[in-house]
């Protein structure tokens, strides 16, 4: 997807002439030596995915604001003789909820899935935004414990719990998923939906398969739902921009296509 922005942009913006995004599986302890190489060899910058988003936080050299909150970084872009460190993976949730399902998170309540990574820049997205209160729920309670030790001093005013009546129920909120729960066929749902009262929307972060058993249930109690393909297009446009300075909503479609048709959607 971002090779297709790439092209579709390269006639107005000569810059783009000869820039190729390519992908490399790297160990997690090759990863130090693997941005070395990179940053010897001139490239613009560096995509991450797990387990390398965490641990690549004590390789850069500099890191924004958002991403230090999160505790994790999705983009680098080089810079003199090392890396800042961006996260995009926020702006992509927010963008994808409102162009799939047409919801804000300011002034939302929300029941988050998850106390991973990806559950930890989905909440720290979910504070910045002025969601009206948040809710995590995790099958782990050590990691829940870590997730809201790291995100209660982001809350400010913002009601935090782990349950779905603590400290008060929230009121037609939207859940999103970001465990694992989904990937693979005859997974059990993460959630029951049918027990939480009068939920708006239901925004799986999961987008291959694009309709995972919790995407099932919700069409089947008629809640608005969505998978993770907007969020996969928004965080990787974001970057993007970062690195090109093309604003994000300009390469998103070319990127939206290209993604939805090697996914054979």
């Amino acid at each position: 997807m971002h090779n297709a922005a790439l092209a579709a942009h390269v006639t107005a913006d000569p810059r783009l002439e000869g820039r190729r995004y390519v992908a490399f599986d790297i160990e997690p302890d090759a990863l130090p030596a693997a941005l070395n190489l990179m940053h010897r060899h001139g490239f613009l910058g560096v995509n991450l995915t797990v387990p390398h988003k965490v641990m690549a936080v004590e390789l850069v050299s500099a890191i924004d604001p958002a991403a230090a909150e999160a505790g994790a970084v999705n983009t680098l872009v080089r810079e003199g003789p090392g890396w800042r460190g961006y996260n995009t993976d926020g702006y992509g949730l927010a963008a994808g909820l409102r162009e799939d399902l047409g919801v804000d998170l300011r002034g939302s309540s929300v029941v988050l899935l998850g106390a991973g990574g990806a559950a930890r820049g989905a909440a720290v997205e979910c504070l910045r935004a002025g969601c009206v209160d948040l809710r995590i729920i995790n099958r782990s309670p050590d990691r829940l414990d870590e997730l809201m030790a790291a995100i209660r001093p982001l809350a400010g005013s913002i009601a935090v719990g782990t349950s779905l009546t603590e400290p008060r129920k929230p009121a037609s909120p939207i859940l999103i998923n970001a465990t694992s729960a989904g990937l693979k066929s005859g997974d059990a749902p993460p959630i029951d939906l049918s027990g939480i009262e009068g939920l708006r929307a239901v925004y799986d972060m999961i987008y291959n398969p694009p309709r995972t058993v919790l995407l099932a249930q919700a069409a089947a109690l008629g809640i608005r739902h969505a998978n993770g393909l907007g969020m996969l297009v928004h965080q990787g446009a974001k970057a993007l921009e970062i690195w090109t300075g093309i604003p994000a909503p300009r390469l998103a479609p070319a990127m939206r296509a290209a993604a939805s048709k090697a996914l054979g959607y």
